[in-house]
């Protein structure tokens, strides 16, 4: 069985992608490189809540995820993301992002229920993950929740 864990990541920097970086060390996955997927959960997976990822394997290889990111200068990152399985494993990510918490919430659940409604699926299982931070006085601050798929494999 395939493990996908949840993990998430908040953080402030000089730049937009400074705080995106810092924001990826605090979910642990800021020394590979992020290879986004469409939101397609495989059968055969287990999708499990980490908040921090683990080792992965070396730094600078792929890592297969699925990605929520805010940025802000001023007020409040928010990123969500929402997920819904079948018994097998099979279902779906649904992530949305801004700056405020409650249509970020809204946004998962219509999507994830317009996502039902495409596929012929007998949903059992379901998660989300919410993350917010206020923005830094002196820089960025974004916010992060991500899937990612499995460990890590070389990009050469």
């Amino acid at each position: 069985m395939g493990l996908i864990r949840v993990v998430r990541g908040a953080a402030s920097g000089p730049t937009r992608m400074a705080s995106y970086d810092a924001a990826l060390a605090e979910a642990g996955i800021h020394n590979y490189n992020l290879v986004s997927v469409s939101s397609v959960i495989p059968a055969g997976a287990h999708v499990e809540r980490v908040g921090t990822a683990p080792d992965l394997g070396p730094a600078g290889e792929r890592l297969t995820v699925v990605e929520a990111r805010a940025t802000v200068a001023e007020g409040t990152a928010v990123a969500g993301l929402a997920w819904t399985t079948e018994a097998s494993g099979r279902g779906i990510f649904y992530e949305a992002a801004g700056s405020d918490a409650a249509t970020v919430r809204a946004r998962l659940e219509e999507g994830l229920a317009a996502g039902r409604a495409l596929r012929d699926w007998a949903f059992v299982d379901e998660g989300r993950e919410l993350v917010t931070a206020d923005a830094d006085a002196e820089g960025y601050t974004t916010a992060v929740a991500l899937a990612v798929y499995g460990e890590s494999v070389p990009l050469l």
